[in-house]
């Protein structure tokens, strides 16, 4: 009977170290990644990213940030400089969904936006 207790609870013990373990993990799935291209001005670049200022149908303005840009980008395009700011361009990018867990146990959706091609664009 004793024995029986002990398999129990090293079982048991075993299970919770398992769960535990899943709870730790970050990213768990991309959802979907999806190509856009949008007309914007470049707005500058941050810590976080890569600002650029887009305008809707009724003129009014919105700044999008991009986490990350293709080496090739990067190449052709000083986007760590000041002088292109105001510069407008034509950036076509990736848009991948990642879902992420929380300390919480909460899922988390997290869109990721990375620029594939840039073209500047003349005024």
């Amino acid at each position: 009977m004793k024995s029986k207790k002990i398999i129990q609870l090293v079982v048991l013990g075993v299970f919770i170290l398992i769960l535990s373990s899943f709870k730790n993990e970050t990213k768990i799935a991309l959802i979907n990644q999806d190509t856009k291209t949008i007309i914007a001005t470049f707005d500058g670049a941050e810590a976080y990213g890569y600002n650029f200022i887009v305008s809707n149908d009724d003129d009014e303005e919105s700044t999008i940030t991009f986490q990350n840009a293709d080496d090739e980008v990067l190449e052709a395009f000083d986007l760590a400089s000041e002088a292109l700011i105001g510069t407008t361009m034509k950036v076509t990018y990736t848009a991948v969904t990642e879902i992420e867990a929380g300390e919480d146990g909460f899922e988390n959706k997290i869109e990721v936006l990375t620029i594939t091609k840039l073209e500047q664009i003349e005024n």
